[in-house]
């Protein structure tokens, strides 16, 4: 069986097994969770790191998709439609850090600059090696920049599908991955 039949198959699978949950079938939710839970959390740990905020989001992202299950007509696949409440609500705590720690640290002028020696001052004893380095990189990338990044290199959307995610233009999300990548690149010169 190819992959692209595989793929079939599974979201035919997934499908069913929402019209199950949305009949009152707390197995078959249960299900849908323990098949997209690892998918979720990947996506939200890259959007925010691995912290207790991100065990948060990835409980809130199945407790909104429950309470909008009445409402899911099935017009993008399941993993879609979680990966894209995951991404709305880590922008939403990525905005909320940003209100908390703006006077704190970044009162600089030089935003990147300032995240940049903050992260390497922390890590300079410690021994880094490239995962960590990059994932390091990742989260000092705007949220946008970093969202793309995510969804295309991390999880391994499409192009098309990390644009119908993020409700943005094709374009949007080929010109932010161009310039997250130079951005990333610069990063990880700059820790390394």
């Amino acid at each position: 069986m190819t992959k692209t039949e595989q793929k079939v198959m599974r979201d035919a699978e997934a499908k069913t097994l929402v019209k199950q949950a949305q009949a009152g079938d707390q197995s078959a939710f249960a299900e849908l969770v323990k098949r997209y839970e690892g998918q979720i959390a990947a996506t939200v740990i890259g959007m925010l790191g691995n912290t207790p905020e991100a065990d948060d989001i990835g409980q809130e992202t199945f407790i909104r998709f429950y309470k909008a299950l009445r409402n899911f007509r099935g017009d993008a696949e399941v993993g879609t439609y979680l990966t894209r409440i995951a991404i709305n609500l880590s922008l939403n705590e990525l905005k909320k850090r940003k209100r908390k720690h703006i006077f704190s640290l970044f009162s600089s002028n030089d935003h990147d600059e300032d995240r940049m020696k903050a992260i390497a001052d922390e890590d300079k004893a410690a021994d880094r090696d490239t995962k960590e380095l990059v994932h390091k990189g990742i989260q000092m990338l705007e949220p946008n920049f970093r969202s793309v990044v995510v969804l295309r290199m991390i999880d391994g959307y499409s192009t098309k599908e990390t644009a119908e995610i993020l409700n943005v233009p094709l374009g949007t999300v080929l010109s932010r991955l161009k310039r997250a990548q130079q951005k990333l690149q610069k990063i990880l010169k700059e820790l390394n």
